[in-house]
C-alpha cells in the first residue's frame, strides 16, 4: 500500500515522535523512507568557527532518523533542501518528484493555538490540506504500536468521508486490521423537547444511512472485521474517546483542503482529532 514514505524533520520532540512513526509504518510495508529537513535561510547562524549550525541541526535530526530506521533494517535516503518556497512546498515539491505515497509528520498537541497561529497554521497543518498524498500527523504524547491491528474512520456521508473510508478499508485490509466506522450526530447546545427528540431522530436516520452505505462499500469484496456505531455528542470528542475506548492503533479522517482565514479560526474536526488523539491519524482528501 505504501511503497515511498517521506518524513520531514526538524529535530522537535514531534519530529522525533513522526520519525518512530515513520519507521514503524515502513517497517510494516516494507517501504523506503525518505528524510528530509528543509533549510531556511533567514534562520541560519554560524558559530565562533564559522560554521553553519543551522544546517548542522538539521543534519543531525535527518542522522538520527535514519539511523533508527537501519536498526530497524529499513531502507532510507536522506536530503537537506535549501528552502527557495515555504516549507510546506519544498515538502510537497519533494513528494510529487519522488512519487511519495504517504507523508509523516510531527505537530503540535493539545495546548490551544494563539490567534496569530491559527491565522498562520503550522508548517503540519498546511501540508496535510493540501498534499495529494495521505499525511500521518502525530504530537509529542502519540503512541506508536509496532503493527495496526485496529483502524478506526468517522463518516458523515459526505464524499470526502468515503475516500477516507476506502483508505480505511485498504489499510485494513493491507495489514489484517479490524475496521471500525463511526458516525457522530451532533445536535448542538439545545435543551430537551419534542421538536428536539424528532431532530435527533432524523439526524440518527442520516447517520444509520451513512453507515449502513460505509459498510456496505467496505463488505462489496471480501469480508473484513468491521464495526459501526452510532454516536452522539461533539464529533471531535467522540472519535477521541471511542479511539480510546476500543483501543485503536490508527484513526483515518477525511480533509476537504479548504483555504481562507474563517477555516484556520473554526478550525475543523479533522484538526482538533489530530491534536488530541493518542494514536497517529491519517488525514486523506
Amino acid at each position: 500500500m505504501y511503497q515511498r514514505i517521506l518524513l520531514p524533520t526538524d529535530g522537535s520532540e514531534a519530529s522525533a515522535t513522526a520519525a518512530e512513526a515513520a519507521v514503524t509504518l515502513a517497517d510494516q510495508f516494507d517501504a523506503e523512507l525518505h528524510v528530509i529537513h528543509v533549510l531556511e535561510h533567514d534562520q541560519t547562524s554560524t558559530d565562533t568557527d564559522g560554521i553553519n549550525t543551522s544546517a548542522g541541526n538539521g543534519e543531525e535530526a535527518v542522522q538520527v532518523a535514519v539511523e533508527l530506521a537501519v536498526s530497524s533494517s529499513v531502507e532510507a535516503t536522506r536530503r537537506i533542501i535549501e528552502k527557495e518556497k515555504s516549507i510546506h512546498q519544498e515538502i510537497l515539491t519533494y513528494t510529487a518528484e519522488h512519487s511519495i505515497d504517504c507523508i509523516v509528520m510531527g505537530i503540535r498537541g493539545r495546548s490551544e493555538l494563539s490567534l496569530s497561529q491559527a491565522v498562520l497554521g503550522s508548517v503540519a497543518e498546511l501540508t496535510l490540506r493540501e498534499s495529494p498524498v495521505p499525511v500521518m500527523t502525530v504530537h509529542e504524547e502519540t503512541v506508536i504500536d509496532p503493527d495496526i491491528g485496529s483502524v478506526l474512520v468517522p463518516t458523515d456521508g459526505s464524499e470526502c468521508a468515503h475516500t477516507a473510508v476506502d483508505h480505511a478499508e485498504e489499510l485494513a485490509r493491507s495489514v489484517d486490521a479490524k475496521l471500525y466506522i463511526i458516525y457522530v450526530v451532533e445536535i448542538g447546545q439545545v435543551l430537551n423537547g419534542d421538536r428536539v427528540r424528532r431532530l435527533r431522530e432524523a439526524l440518527e436516520e442520516i447517520g444509520e444511512k451513512a453507515l449502513d452505505l460505509a459498510l456496505e462499500k467496505v463488505q462489496s469484496s471480501t469480508y473484513l472485521p468491521t464495526e459501526t456505531s452510532l454516536l452522539t455528542g461533539p464529533p471531535y470528542l467522540e472519535i477521541v474517546k471511542y479511539a480510546e475506548e476500543h483501543d485503536v492503533d490508527c484513526i483515518v479522517m477525511g480533509t476537504h483542503g479548504r483555504k481562507g482565514i474563517r477555516r484556520f479560526l473554526l478550525g475543523s474536526v479533522t484538526e482538533r482529532v489530530v491534536r488530541r488523539a493518542d494514536v497517529p491519524v491519517i488525514s486523506v482528501k
